[in-house]
């Protein structure tokens, strides 16, 4: 085939020298990373923060022996000792209201110097960070609230109201559960950019609608408060499940598996399974924060676990 190919190209490219094809310059640049969606009425612009570098996966996802991390990933054509996740946030234009969800990495290079594009999305698809609503967090890790001010402390999103978890709040910023370096750089940064907010957040509850359309459904065990949300309009929805999952193979393909950032990583298991099951049998989509772009798909069955299907980007609104 390889051959076939081949000569199929040379046959083509038979009239053309070969020093008019290398006039063409080489761009080096990508189409924005941004793409947009409708579900019922509702607008949704999905906005990369960038990836989340996390270097060897086998050092992250756990429970299980390394060579099988490394395994299932390049059975999946997937780099097994060099993991970059994407940081998938998305702004819901709904019901007169702009709402963001999850603010991404910010100033915090403490997952490489990938993270931090959340603002030049947002510009490039046309929103600007003044229209903002509100300000949805999924729950209080770095790579969601890291985002919400700037490097002075200055608020990103001046005219939003921030909705989270109390749980999750009183957690992430509380100064003595700093038992680790890396819960230390996560609560350090957490009080960074959730402190100046204290007097606009408003907390919501599970099974609560805090937000025309928008309803909150707690998923703990990564953290104590995360939480998943259902978006509704006329008739349609999907959910995005936040970090249920980290990855679209691992901790889907094999739910049993845990991840090094887990509060209670027996707890998330068992929230990953009621939750893929769930979305599965009743066939909803999903948009998931970590996996690659633009992160939007179904679950289904498989085996022991699940598969992630993702769906086809549509290119015409």
């Amino acid at each position: 085939m390889a051959l076939g190919a081949s000569a199929g190209i040379g046959l083509g490219l038979g009239s053309i020298s070969t020093s008019a094809l290398a006039r063409a310059a080489k761009l080096h640049v990508q189409a924005p990373y941004w793409y947009r969606f409708n579900v019922g009425e509702a607008e949704i612009t999905v906005v990369s923060d960038g990836w989340q570098m996390l270097g060897d996966p086998s050092n992250s996802f756990l429970g299980v022996p390394k060579d099988e991390v490394r395994k299932e990933l390049t059975d999946n054509f997937m780099n097994p000792s060099d993991m970059n996740i994407e940081l998938n946030s998305f702004v819901v234009n709904s019901n007169g209201k702009m709402v963001l969800f999850d603010t991404g990495l910010g100033t915090s290079k403490m997952f490489g110097p990938k993270g931090g594009l959340l603002a030049k999305s947002l510009s490039d698809a046309g929103i600007k960070r003044e229209d903002i609503d509100a300000v949805v967090i999924s729950h209080g890790h770095i790579d969601h609230i890291g985002g919400i001010v700037d490097e002075s402390g200055a608020l990103m999103y001046p005219n939003a109201q921030v909705y989270m978890s109390q749980a999750d709040f009183d957690y992430w910023t509380d100064e003595r559960q700093m038992d680790s370096p890396w819960k230390k750089a996560f609560i350090i940064h957490a009080r960074k950019n959730l402190l100046p907010v204290r007097d606009r957040l408003i907390f919501f509850k599970d099974e609560q609608e805090f937000l025309p359309g928008i309803t909150a459904i707690a998923a703990p065990g990564h953290t104590l408060g995360h939480t998943m949300f259902n978006v509704e309009s006329n008739g349609q929805s999907f959910f995005f499940v936040g970090d249920v999952s980290h990855h679209s193979v691992l901790l889907i393909e094999n739910p049993r598996m845990e991840f090094l950032y887990d509060t209670d990583a027996r707890q998330a298991v068992k929230t990953r399974l009621k939750m893929l099951s769930f979305l599965a049998e009743n066939r909803i989509p999903i948009l998931a924060y970590h996996f690659a772009w633009p992160g939007y798909g179904h679950f289904v069955k498989q085996g022991e676990g699940f598969r992630y299907l993702p769906a086809p980007m549509n290119m015409n609104l």
